[in-house]
């Protein structure tokens, strides 16, 4: 046990640990607590192995751990039961830097001492996604921390590349430098740790996948049954239909995955299995759930069964502590339930006649991820002990020194909603109360009979940083409580027009997202369009650095697609319609402690794209202008006298001048972005677009008989007037400013 608690305390040593020194030889290792929450043999542990990083560059294997860490945690089941799971990092130096075969098959093979490798480990037929690791080296690494077993640890193998790669056998892989890395990292646990199937409607990117023709899956979220079956013959995620999904939209039935094109169906849109960047769904995170904590014992401790005791001593359990909530206690006597939610029972209050009796401690996770009554029932979500209690035995007196034997870390902050848990030692005849004070003043953790070896933060609505200790005895623990939440702000490219946050494009546009913290570690940034699931926002695939872009179709990088607004695509060969139109944009960041900043929103509205130009004016037009045909591109142009747009023709201008009025009766489009008109405008019975974004018209301005135009932004000095359009005009949320009266529905 010195050697465990020796290595629990050098926890707070992971974020100082020097590189190697400079005469570290390839295939040292040094193993790295990066988070230590119990007894390596009672907890799931995560092994991080690094491949290809050389010794001057153990810095950045930590800062890629770091954040994937960081993205992992804000992703459930992972979150909540982050208190489940050490993590520790074994930092190998190698003599080359990289990974075999990256990025293509001719690229050169490097000397690294787990051998990762690309393209299936430079296998020609495989594909260069396909990240492998040496399954041997990576256990020998692993058998380095000590308490960990093949039963109780899972390997992540982080190769030192910026390509987009992993892997999810027995063991998960990805690349550490790639923009989308720390996303491949859960994926790959999903296969690794989940037993869960990819969701991609292709093997080969770029290639199409063919239709299944199998029977029935075993995988627990695809399926060849209708939802009316699934409800019927209760199978599959029938208990989950109808419900939003946690990666968006609504758990359901749609079609492909397994990289079959059709004929099987998966339970979201899209989730972690499907594209990288949404949340797992409800069908994969219990799944997750499920395997999280069958990979530790959620009764952690107990008086021992194996002889009976006697009933004049107080029995007692500890049980692991997600993040999110408390685990359910019941005890009952000879099959009568006698008390709840405590961690203990003091046999003596219980006036138990003579003779013999049965005492049952059932520990069960609550949790909302799990309805399968099935896995509810299975030893990884309930446990029990049962005693056999003789009134006849007589317990021996045993001094208890009170002391904490095991609690939430203490070396990293705490965040405002978390559960945070403190186990003292147990005497045989009484219980030792647990204190609870929030800076400085006395706490309650919740009432008569309830656990007081927990304290739950969130009904508290924290804010700021607090200081939580927990005292037994003469012993006490201290916790800073960081409940301040981080802070994410967005950079748009310049829009057409935009006010009151609302911005207006008719092309392309990007979007960058930063976050902050003054918690060290990484900030994850999230947004979601129109309510569908949050996506993590890794930067753009090509260039972590790169703002988002969103264009109406997206953009195909590598055969994928990314950025399409509204409804989203990831297959080239994905039909879904362009979604003009306006869309509202959330974003919000988390911090490394898992506080979720509160989201905030803008808007975006797109519009078509401008007419193609069939002839462009720049600079100083003198007189006046007749556009009679054709679209006529009025670029950053000053025009001295009225504009004229006849029948058929088209008018665009961009940052123009015109000066005198303008005249469009029967146009085919009239589009003025951020003008000048000195006089008066008017625009009757246009056949297509009417768009007056941002800048002035200095007279009357007359919008009648056109199909719904848009007047946003704009400076009208005179009326205005809207009658007989089919739509009332729209100002996207941005407000004109009109002098004169406003008359019909322009109002």
């Amino acid at each position: 046990m010195r050697k465990l608690a020796a290595l629990a305390a050098f926890v707070v040593a992971a974020a100082v640990v020097a590189a190697p020194p400079a005469s570290a030889a390839p295939g040292d290792a040094t193993v790295v607590p990066i988070q230590v929450t119990g007894d390596p043999a009672k907890r799931f542990n995560l092994v991080v192995l690094g491949d290809g990083y050389t010794a001057g560059e153990q810095a950045k294997f930590r800062e890629n751990v770091d954040k994937h860490l960081n993205v992992l945690w804000t992703i459930e089941p992972f979150k909540s039961y982050r208190s489940y799971i050490n993590v520790y990092a074994v930092s190998i130096v190698s003599a080359e830097s990289g990974v075999d075969c990256d990025p293509n098959l001719d690229s050169p093979r490097v000397d690294t001492p787990l051998n990762m490798g690309l393209w299936g480990g430079c296998d020609p037929t495989s594909v260069r996604r396909l990240l492998t690791v040496d399954d041997a080296a990576a256990n020998s690494y692993a058998d380095l921390v000590p308490g960990t077993t093949s039963a109780n640890r899972q390997l992540l193998a982080i190769g030192n590349s910026d390509t987009y790669g992993g892997a999810g056998g027995t063991y998960a892989t990805a690349t550490g430098g790639n923009a989308l890395s720390a996303l491949i990292t859960p994926h790959e646990l999903g296969h690794s740790l989940g037993d869960l199937q990819d969701e991609y409607d292709y093997l080969q990117r770029g290639v199409r996948g063919d239709p299944y023709t199998g029977g029935e899956p075993s995988s627990v979220h695809h399926t060849l049954l209708t939802e009316q079956q699934m409800l019927a013959q209760r199978k599959k995620w029938w208990r989950w239909l109808g419900e939003p999904s946690e990666s968006g939209g609504l758990i359901g039935r749609y079609e492909s995955g397994m990289y079959a094109s059709s004929g099987v169906w998966r339970p979201s849109a899209h989730s972690m299995m499907k594209t990288l960047g949404y949340h797992y769904d409800q069908v994969e995170r219990e799944r997750m759930t499920q395997r999280i904590s069958a990979k530790t014992n959620i009764l952690a401790d107990a008086v021992p069964a194996s002889a009976p005791v006697g009933a004049d001593r107080v029995l007692w359990v500890e049980t692991m502590y997600p993040v999110s909530h408390q685990l359910d206690v019941t005890w009952t006597l000879d099959g009568a339930s006698v008390a709840r939610g405590t961690r203990n029972l003091n046999l003596s209050t219980l006036d138990l006649a003579p003779g013999r009796h049965s005492v049952t401690a059932t520990v069960v996770d609550p949790t909302d991820f799990v309805r399968d009554p099935a896995v509810r029932a299975s030893s990884a979500l309930t446990r029990s002990r049962t005693w056999t209690v003789d009134t006849a035995l007589t317990t021996p007196a045993a001094p208890v020194q009170p002391a904490f034997t095991n609690h939430t870390p203490t070396t990293r902050p705490v965040g405002g909603t978390d559960v945070v848990y403190a186990e003292p030692t147990h005497p045989a005849d009484h219980v030792l109360p647990v204190l609870w004070r929030l800076d400085g003043r006395t706490v309650d953790p919740g009432g008569p009979g309830a656990n007081d070896r927990a304290f739950d933060l969130e009904p508290l609505g924290l804010t700021g940083t607090h200081t939580l200790t927990a005292t037994v005895g003469a012993d006490t623990l201290t916790w800073t409580v960081d409940a301040r939440q981080p802070t994410a702000a967005y950079q748009l490219s310049a829009p057409l027009v935009s006010g009151n946050g609302s911005y207006v494009y008719n092309g392309p546009f990007t979007m960058a997202l930063a976050g902050a913290d003054d918690t060290p570690g990484y900030v994850v940034r999230e947004f979601r369009t129109d309510g569908d699931g949050w996506f993590n926002y890794f930067g753009w695939p090509t260039d972590p650095d790169a703002p988002w872009r969103f264009t109406p179709q997206g953009t195909e990088i590598d055969s994928l697609v990314y950025g399409k607004l509204g409804v989203p695509r990831l297959s080239p060969w994905d039909v879904v319609p362009t979604n003009y139109g306006t869309h509202t944009i959330e974003y919000r960041s988390i911090d490394a402690v898992g506080n979720v900043g509160a989201a905030a929103a803008f808007h975006v509205t797109l519009l078509p794209p401008a007419p193609a130009c069939t002839r462009t004016i720049t600079g100083r037009h003198e007189g006046p202008l007749t556009v009679r045909d054709g679209v006529t591109c009025l670029d950053g142009a000053t025009v001295t006298g009225p504009v004229t747009v006849a029948a058929g023709a088209a008018l665009v201008a961009t940052g123009a001048t015109i000066g005198g009025p303008v005249t469009a009766t029967r146009a085919a489009a009239v589009e003025l972005v951020r003008s000048t008109v000195s006089g008066p405008l008017t625009i009757a019975a246009a056949t297509g677009d009417v768009h007056i974004l941002g800048g002035t018209v200095g007279g009357a301005a007359t919008v009648t008989g056109n199909a719904a135009p848009v007047i946003a932004g704009v400076t009208v000095r005179g009326p205005l007037t809207c009658a007989g359009n089919a739509a009332a005009p729209n100002d996207l949320g941005i407000a004109n400013s009109v002098h004169g009266p406003v008359v019909g529905r322009c109002r």
